[in-house]
């Protein structure tokens, strides 16, 4: 089992990071997406990762919050069309709790803060937190006993817990807390708030999964790319359904295999499906492929009862077209994955 020193950031007991596997066939289950963002403005690898922000007085004016990996953060409503840009430089993941957002900026070395106005539906860069260490690479977000949590990940495999009480997140006033260390690159990241842990990507290795309160827990595998029940290299986002009766799903992208794999969220985290996105069948939304970030909630949206899950698709639908963001209903993936089967 591989062990972290909080706090003191020394290397992870030792244990060859995997080389990337070969693409591989496993069963997997269709679907598509009910809708998909505006492109990014210019081409090329520019989107990253999605976040929902969801509207806390009226649930149809929720925001979908997209990053450009070269420009800063852009806003779309809940019909795909951009309604705001925010111009903070080159941020690479976002994630949202309650009406705070927070990205990685590789561009200040930083966590950017953002509030969000349910009034206005404005996205607000309301200022940064230096992270003394270069190049935050992902980031997740998480709400535990009344403090909001920034979680930064880095290309080292080292991730920072920046917290702050979250009725004084807007001061910028984050603290560094727990510092942990991984063998190499790190990037997707998501936190389980109910559980008090964060679940993270080492892209050429696997899934991991950490306690954020108890310092003396080791890191538990949830599962590895030599398992080989569909993930592969590189790992990149992950996110969590959960729903009202407690019972949860934990989901990440298999880039290369363009294929999304679906574990129980309850240990041991069994591997209970596999999707893919393919064309809408009217062909007006295209597949997904290559996805980085994704983000998943489940909380009620018009058209959406059980919610939905957003990922960056990165050819949209060829390399020559700007990258977006497609948004597809998760009721439709427990359908299809037959998740509705489950005992």
């Amino acid at each position: 089992m591989k062990r972290y020193l909080p706090l003191a950031a020394l290397l992870v007991a030792a244990c060859a990071t995997e080389p990337a596997q070969d693409i591989y066939e496993v069963e997997t289950a269709d679907v598509y997406a009910a809708f998909e963002t505006d492109p990014m403005p210019t081409k090329g690898d520019t989107a990253d990762d999605p976040a929902l922000w969801v509207n806390p007085l009226d649930a149809s004016k929720s925001l979908i919050l997209g990053t450009n990996k070269d420009e800063g953060l852009y806003v779309y409503d809940l019909t795909g069309k951009k309604t705001q840009f925010v111009d903070t430089g080159r941020i690479n993941n976002v994630d949202v709790r309650g009406n705070i957002a927070v990205a990685s900026n590789d561009e200040t070395k930083s966590v950017s803060w953002f509030s969000i106005d349910p009034a206005t539906l404005t996205v607000t860069h309301i200022g940064d937190t230096p992270t003394l260490k270069d190049e935050p690479y992902g980031i997740c977000a998480g709400l535990i006993d009344g403090n909001f949590l920034a979680i930064p990940t880095y290309k080292d495999g080292t991730i920072q817990v920046w917290s702050v009480p979250y009725a004084e997140a807007e001061g910028l006033n984050a603290e560094l807390v727990r510092t942990y260390k991984f063998d190499s690159q790190l990037e997707g990241c998501v936190v389980e708030d109910d559980g008090r842990q964060v679940f993270v990507g080492e892209e050429e290795h696997g899934i991991w999964k950490l306690d954020l309160v108890n310092d003396e827990s080791t890191a538990i595998s949830v599962d590895t790319i030599a398992a080989r029940q569909g993930l592969v290299a590189d790992v990149e986002g992950i996110s969590i359904w959960k729903g009202e009766e407690g019972y949860g799903y934990l989901v990440a992208s298999a880039q290369a295999a363009d294929r999304y794999v679906i574990y129980d969220l309850e240990p041991p985290h069994a591997r209970v499906g596999v999707i893919t996105i393919v064309a809408n069948p009217d062909g007006s939304v295209d597949e997904v492929t290559h996805t980085d970030g994704l983000d998943i909630n489940s909380t009620p949206l018009p058209g959406f009862p059980k919610g939905v899950m957003i990922v960056q698709d990165d050819a949209n639908p060829t390399s020559e077209v700007a990258q977006n963001f497609k948004i597809v209903d998760w009721a439709q993936i427990e359908t299809a994955a037959r998740l509705n089967d489950r005992p």
